[in-house]
Parts: structure tokens; C-alpha cells; sequence
């Protein structure tokens, strides 16, 4: 479909998602403005660089603000179309929490016109697009609220969430196929032609609030493998069996294909969405409430493993190995990987070393513990346990000979080769996830 630059985007939100987003529409010539609250963010992304780790981000911001297709803000300015990508977080009762989205639509009210289109991006629980288009109708009266009057209105509401990898975002904002709910099927059909302007995946349409369950199932069925996964490794663990040979000789099964265990799961999608489902029918949403209690859980299992792997060397510093939430990115949300190795740090103080290569400074969750963060070089040196909590590449690409002496828990599987280290001629290694 050819692209109308003639439309003006506004992107609300310039995070993981938002930041992104916006400079892919940009690049496919319309005119971007994105919106953040972050006076750093805005004015980083003004000078053509990113605040985040993303792979080509960088490269695609700088060309897109040079060619004056993409400019931030921390003002909302009158668009056509408006892309919502904010935060929505869980409470600590688990209860979803969507007022980053409320507060996003009360900024763009005032300069709402006949014509707009509003999308919400954000992983939401169902009703929030509705919710949206309610506190809207409240907002400005003068406009006519899709859902809310016969016949046509002056806004066409939506929500397509997207169905990224970080590390591929900019491959898979473009290539994989989008589930597109409107509050009504015109809403939907409007949302559709904006998003096939630069969109080669197939574009589904449906209504909102199926779309926005869509991507809450999607979330929550990778969470419940996942759990499977580990709870398969505590209970090989405890009976002395390596969990890695019995996935891989199981997965030969052509009709079994289990995912890898590790100390939890994290990132803002699948730590976090399955809360949403079971927050809006606690009585039937057993299985994804006891997959989230299990990989929750799974970080505890870790926590006592590498403690009791410490512990049988009391004179070592010791070598935490990653804080992302997962491999290759900077994202420390949702972190299993910082859950744990920050109670280690509590627990052992000064002999913890972090080793993340892609922090700059350590989380809030360690001040005051005395851990430092080092390179990989420095910990191979001065380090003689190594717990791996993140699969990087540059940790699997350090070879046996390297890290032959060392006492590892690796919870990543990505040394199988790792030799035993003896404590007092009696052999010790964690060989459970």
C-alpha cells in the first residue's frame, strides 16, 4: 500500500517498543513526533542517538532524525494518527495496572480532531482499549466515540500489539504478522491501512478486545512451557540427573519439543501478562497461575543451588554471569538473572562480582551490597565460581581451557563441556538448571 506522508504520527512512549516503532514509520517517509516524559530520552533521540540496546536501532534513529523524519517531545502535538507504547506494569498484588495508558490518552485529548486514529500498542488486559475510548468520551464530548453513537464517528480506536524479539525488533515490527482489534470493524479496517504502509506480515483484523487477549494467550502460552521446562529441572536436579541430556534425548521425539530451563523468566511480556488473565478470573486460570508460581519459584531453587556451590568454596570470589533477561540485550526488566544474583550479593557481600557486558553501572538492586561489576577477563582471573544466569554470546565463547579450574552452576546450559572441580579430591558440580 503506498505510504501517506502526508499523515502526521505521533508515537506516545519511546521505550523498547515505541522508539522503534516510530523510527521504522519514519523511515517509511511520514513525519514522526515521539512522545516521552523523559527529558533525557527526548533529547537523546533529538540528537540522532538512542537510549537503548537494540540491534541497527541506532543507525536507523540517526538517519530518520537527520532527514528530519523523526523528532521527540515531551509536548504532545495535533497528529493524525497516535500510537500508544507505554508502560503496563502489575501492582505487587499481581493486579495490572493501565494508567500509563489513561494518563497517555488525557495527554493527547486536547489535540484530538475529526479524523484521528488512536492505537494502543501497550500489552493491556481486556477492556483497556475501551476503557481508552471511554475516558476519551469524557475528555472531549464534542467528538463522536466509536462504539457510542450509530453511523460513523469522528475517531477510529484500536489496538495491535506487537509480537517482537528484542534483539530482532526491527526485523519483526516489519516482517511478522499483526493481530489488528478495533472497537468497531471500521476502527479496525482504518488501523489496518496505516499499519500496511510499512507492515509485510499478514494483518488480521478483529475486534479489541479479542486482540487484546490475543496477546495476553500468546504470552502466557510461552510461560506455561517455560514452567514445564523448569519444573522438569528442579525435579532432575533432586534426582542427581543432568536436565540438559534429558531434554535434548527427549526432544529427538518428533512431537515433543521442550524449551530451555533457566533461573526464571523475565522481561516485561511474560513475567508480567499471564497476571493479567489470572487477575480477571482467578477460578479458572489455575495452569497459568501455577506456571507463573513456578517460574517464580525457579529463581528460590537457584538462589539455594548456588549458595550451597559457594559455600563448598568459602575462600573464592565468585562470578555472576549476566543480569539481562535474556541473551544479548541490555533489558534488566522482570530480571531473574538480577533477582538472583542480587541475594547473592546480600548473602556474600564484597566476593560477588557481576559480570554483565551490557550494563555501564549496576542495578539499584545492588547498592549498598558491595558487589562489583568486572569484565569477563577480569573474572575468568580473580574468579573461582561462576554461577551463569544469562546465555550471552560472549560467555558461551569462552572456550574449556579458560574455565577448566572453575566451580560452575551453570543455569544456562551453555558449557556441557564444563569438567568437575574437586573440594578435597571429592568431585562437585551443579549439573541441574
Amino acid at each position: 500500500m503506498p505510504v501517506d506522508v502526508e499523515k502526521k504520527v505521533a508515537v506516545i512512549g519511546l521505550g523498547y517498543i515505541g522508539l522503534p516503532t516510530a523510527a521504522l514509520i519514519a523511515r517509511s517517509g511520514c513525519k514522526v513526533l515521539g512522545v516521552d516524559v523523559s527529558a533525557h530520552v527526548v533529547e537523546t533521540v533529538n540528537n540522532g542517538k538512542v537510549h537503548i540496546e537494540e540491534v541497527d536501532l541506532d543507525g536507523l534513529v540517526q538517519g530518520v532524525v537527520s532527514r528530519g523524519l523523526l523528532r521527540a517531545s515531551l509536548k504532545v502535538e495535533p497528529s493524525d494518527v497516535f500510537v500508544i507504547a507505554v508502560p503496563t506494569p502489575v501492582s505487587e498484588d499481581n493486579a495490572p495496572d493501565i494508567s500509563y495508558v489513561l494518563n497517555a490518552a488525557r495527554t493527547i485529548a486536547p489535540v484530538l480532531k475529526v479524523g484521528d486514529t488512536i492505537i494502543l500498542e501497550s500489552t493491556s488486559p481486556v477492556g483497556t482499549t475501551e476503557a481508552m475510548r471511554d475516558l476519551l468520551a469524557d475528555l472531549r464530548p464534542d467528538l463522536r466515540m466509536p462504539g457510542k453513537v450509530q453511523g460513523a464517528a469522528d475517531l477510529a480506536i484500536a489496538y495491535c500489539p506487537e509480537r517482537v524479539l528484542p534483539g530482532r525488533i526491527l526485523v519483526e515490527l516489519i516482517d511478522n504478522d499483526r493481530c489488528i482489534g478495533g472497537v468497531t470493524p471500521r476502527c479496525a479496517r482504518k488501523a489496518l491501512s496505516f499499519y500496511r504502509q510499512f507492515v509485510r506480515g499478514a494483518c488480521i483484523t478483529t475486534s479489541a478486545r479479542a486482540a487484546e487477549m490475543v496477546k495476553l494467550v500468546e504470552n502466557s502460552f510461552r510461560d506455561v512451557n517455560i514452567a514445564f521446562a523448569n519444573e522438569l529441572s528442579v525435579i532432575a536436579d533432586k534426582a542427581g540427573i543432568d536436565v540438559w541430556e534429558v531434554i535434548r534425548l527427549a526432544n529427538r521425539h518428533p512431537r515433543v519439543n521442550i524449551l530451555s530451563p533457566g533461573p526464571g523468566v523475565g522481561g516485561h511480556c511474560i513475567a508480567v501478562d499471564p497476571w493479567f488473565i489470572v487477575h480477571a478470573d482467578p477460578e479458572n486460570a489455575r495452569i497459568i497461575r501455577m506456571a507463573r508460581e513456578v517460574n517464580d519459584g525457579k529463581t528460590d531453587h537457584v538462589v539455594a543451588r548456588a549458595s550451597d556451590l559457594i559455600d563448598a568454596f568459602p575462600g573464592e570470589e565468585i562470578a555472576c554471569l549476566g543480569l539481562a533477561f535474556k541473551a544479548n540485550i541490555d533489558d534488566f526488566r522482570e530480571s531473574p538473572a538480577v533477582k538472583v544474583a542480587a541475594r547473592l550479593a546480600r548473602r556474600y557481600g564484597r566476593r560477588i562480582k557481576l559480570v554483565e557486558p551490557y550494563a555501564q553501572e549496576l542495578p539499584m538492586e545492588f547498592a549498598g551490597s558491595g558487589a562489583e561489576l568486572i569484565d569477563i577477563d577480569s573474572a575468568i582471573e580473580r574468579c573461582g565460581v561462576f554461577i551463569v544466569l544469562v546465555d550471552h554470546d560472549i560467555f558461551r565463547s569462552v572456550p574449556v581451557d579458560e574455565r577448566a579450574d572453575k566451580a560452575v552452576y551453570d543455569t544456562r546450559g551453555i558449557w556441557p563441556d564444563q569438567p568437575v572441580r574437586g573440594t578435597g579430591g571429592e568431585g562437585l558440580r551443579v549439573i541441574g538448571a
